[in-house]
């Protein structure tokens, strides 16, 4: 009986050629960034003990009651797959002692995972940048972390057709009201409502204002609004983030439903988007989250943060062709392939990508050579005992002078 050829787990991908490429070139705009802004880089783990993310998510949200991938070690204890990096580096500022450090700002990036349904764009083993401060109340770590993102996407060549999504939710107590108004609101509306939206209405009321079900639009384009019970300290706040915006340059559009339904998330939510992904069209999206501390059992720590999938920018990229061959190299005799392997290694040295073509049949190895398409062909061989190099190129080629002065000290 034959045996089954395994097949990949549904919902995880392998990342070859051109679109591994534009992966990387993600990571790589992305590190540079973080360094121009001085956001030390991170490491954590890829799993923490369950009850990092069920107190920081919620019991009640979908990532902890569907869609984490959860399990018991050999001590009995349950452990998960991160299914998202805020609750982990939380833990850690508590318990590595990087409150020290604050106003901390850290940057990471890696797979996380989420046991959901496989769409464009979307994995349950995917792979997001995030960039963090904790420890800083002021709006300008809000301003400086939009800003950071409006960079990273004109960088990356992807903020053509990218909006920014702002909202405030307020402070807590401006937040309060506007929930204990929404559901009076919505409670009048039950019966019309979605099946998810009633489930949500008493315990996580903000949801219903981005459901996407359509029985839900026409109450939520008429629900109360969050304006209307901005405190003036969260109204100053907001205004201090779009005055700062508008000094840095970065344009946004006004979101009202744009909403967090945790309660530890205040004042300033945003989301970069774009119609370019279909219906899954946010690229980068974050908020403040003074709460999230506190409910890990820490002290009041405001903090502010957004991540990004890789996968998504990554889509948005024009895929490159592969690294170009510079120097094509034919290793005509096995006598001096030794030589070969020094001038490939001295020629790569320098600075210049090469494909050196050296097993086969020695015949036809410059004729393959031959055929990649390289600035530079070189072609080494042994005539009575003598090493023997050739060097050609195209006429006014820049790379052909500085390779043959490479290949001088190799000719015997």
């Amino acid at each position: 009986m034959a045996k089954e050829t395994p097949q990949a787990i549904r919902g995880t991908q392998d990342i070859f050629g051109a679109e591994a490429e534009a992966f990387a070139r993600v990571v790589e705009c992305f590190e540079r960034i973080r360094r121009l802004y001085r956001f030390r880089r991170v490491e954590m783990p890829v799993f923490e003990k369950t009850a990092v993310f069920s107190r920081s998510l919620g019991e009640t949200t979908d990532v902890v009651s569907k869609e984490m991938y959860s399990f018991e070690d050999r001590g009995g204890e349950s452990l998960t797959l991160r299914p998202e990096f805020t609750a982990g580096l939380a833990r850690a500022y508590l318990t590595d002692g990087w409150q020290q450090y604050a106003p901390l700002k850290i940057a990471t990036h890696g797979p996380l995972f989420r046991y959901e349904r496989p769409q464009k764009g979307r994995y349950r083993q995917f792979h997001q940048i995030d960039a963090e401060i904790i420890g800083a109340a002021e709006p300008q770590a809000d301003v400086e972390l939009l800003v950071m993102a409006d960079q990273l996407l004109k960088e990356l060549g992807v903020a053509d057709g990218v909006t920014l999504q702002l909202n405030t939710l307020g402070d807590a107590p401006s937040r309060e009201a506007w929930r204990r108004a929404l559901v009076a609101y919505f409670r009048d509306h039950r019966a019309q409502l979605s099946e998810d939206s009633q489930d949500r209405l008493e315990r996580n009321p903000l949801r219903i204002l981005d459901s996407k079900d359509p029985r839900d639009k026409p109450f939520t384009a008429d629900a109360p609004k969050i304006d209307e019970y901005l405190s003036g300290e969260a109204q100053d706040f907001f205004g201090k983030v779009t005055d700062g915006l508008q000094a840095a340059g970065v344009a946004w559009t006004r979101a009202p439903s744009l909403v967090r339904g945790l309660d530890y998330y205040r004042h300033t939510a945003f989301e970069f988007v774009t119609d370019r992904l279909g219906a899954q069209g946010t690229v980068l999206g974050g908020g403040r989250y003074d709460g999230l501390i506190e409910a890990l059992g820490g002290s009041h720590t405001p903090a502010v943060g957004w991540a990004a999938g890789i996968e998504r920018l990554a889509m948005l990229l024009e895929l490159e062709p592969e690294v170009p061959v510079v120097v094509s190299i034919a290793v005509e005799d096995d006598s001096v392939i030794g030589t070969g392997i020094s001038a490939n290694t001295a020629i790569r040295h320098a600075g210049f990508s090469t494909e050196m073509i050296s097993t086969g049949s020695p015949r036809k190895r410059y004729d393959k050579a031959a055929k990649i398409p390289a600035k530079v062909l070189v072609s080494i061989s042994s005539r009575d005992g003598q090493t023997v190099i050739r060097t050609q190129s195209a006429p006014n080629v820049e790379e052909f002078e500085k390779v043959s002065e490479i290949l001088r000290r190799f000719r015997s």
